[in-house]
């Protein structure tokens, strides 16, 4: 993974188990990598992956079975969704629409390009 310089590690490998999850490729109840296995394939320190279990723990993404390891818990693709999408409402939406302000575009413009663009209807 490349890692991005202007966030922490850990929480880039928290927004990966994120994208995981809500992409399908991790599902509830399955058993993910150990510490020492994702520290491995990420080449980080294992503390860097402690803290990113730690907090999707926090969030109720993860459980932990002692002795058997960290399991995707129930409800954590609704979970992960509603971060997600708090966060693009908090952070990414604010951010757009500043700049379309200062680019003067309208909402009548943007609502013409997304299905264009993007294939939203």
């Amino acid at each position: 993974m490349d890692f991005n310089t202007q966030k922490p590690i850990f929480l880039q490998i928290y927004d990966l188990v994120l994208e995981q999850i809500l992409n399908n490729q991790l599902t509830e109840g399955t058993r993910i990598a150990s510490v020492r296995e994702m520290a491995a394939n990420m080449q980080v320190n294992p503390n860097t992956v402690q803290r990113a279990y730690t907090e999707l723990q926090a969030k109720g993404i993860l459980t932990q079975q002692r002795g058997i390891g960290y399991f995707i818990g129930a409800k954590a693709k609704a979970t992960a969704l509603a971060i997600r999408r708090d966060e693009f409402m908090r952070i990414q939406l604010p951010l757009i629409v500043r700049q379309m302000k200062t680019l003067g575009i309208t909402w009548e413009e943007l609502q013409n390009v997304i299905p264009v663009q993007t294939g939203i209807h």
